[in-house]
């Protein structure tokens, strides 16, 4: 159901007896575009629709605002103010601006763990070159780290050696060290991701690879656009 046809005070009233913040997603482009209520109903929009548009908000004005406007002047903001991204002028020019002919990684989430999935996009034309999961009782960290390798892999054997941005410090160490150090816990449920684990690492320690692999400044560049829009 669009949020557009629902009562309001009854869409709060929902969002206080759920005891949990409710989201709004406006879909751009997908199969039939518009504003949803929930994360499956974005998903079915946008699943499979190449270089989909779509984003969350944390209220239906601010979803019927955006919807009224376009794709490209909300998809690269953080949801931080203005003032949060004010950084001094010698570190803005170190930092500089991405490079759009690089790639880029970003995992998904729900929970802690929770259903796992991971992607990797070109930066400049956004277009998708792989995506993976969902997987079960994951981290984000996991999935930024298994996105890393997958991408290194991938370029590895087409030859290609541009820099791979991810947000997950963390996990741009784990890739450094060859060592995915997550002190989550092996079960049956998540054994198909340790077995991936264990894969990457192993590739990591027979292969040697060029690519750069480069934090991604959000405070500055906004969201990696990679980003699966659920924040």
């Amino acid at each position: 159901m669009r949020a557009g046809d629902i009562d309001r005070d009854a869409a709060e009233w929902e969002r206080i007896m759920a005891g949990k913040k409710k989201k709004f997603y406006v879909v751009w482009k997908g199969h039939n575009p518009g504003i949803y209520t929930s994360w499956a109903e974005c998903n079915a929009q946008v699943k499979g629709v190449p270089q989909a548009e779509y984003k969350s908000f944390e209220t239906l004005a601010e979803a019927e605002q955006a919807y009224q406007g376009k794709y490209s002047v909300y998809a690269g903001k953080s949801g931080k103010t203005q003032k949060d991204n004010i950084l001094p002028e010698d570190v803005l020019r170190r930092i500089g601006q991405p490079n759009p002919d690089a790639y880029c990684v970003d995992a998904a989430c729900s929970g802690s763990p929770g259903e796992l999935e991971y992607r990797c996009v070109h930066v400049g034309t956004r277009k998708e070159i792989f995506r993976q999961g969902p997987y079960a009782d994951g981290t984000n960290n996991i999935g930024e780290f298994l996105a890393l390798v997958h991408a290194l892999a991938l370029f590895k054997r087409e030859g290609l050696t541009k820099p791979i941005y991810s947000d997950s410090k963390i996990a741009i160490g784990w890739v450094e060290k060859r060592h995915c150090r997550t002190k989550l816990e092996k079960t049956e449920r998540n054994q198909k991701l340790f077995d991936l684990i264990e894969r990457a690492e192993r590739w990591l320690i027979e292969n040697h690879f060029e690519n750069r692999l480069i934090k991604w400044e959000t405070r500055v560049w906004g969201e990696i656009p990679a980003d699966y829009g659920r924040k």
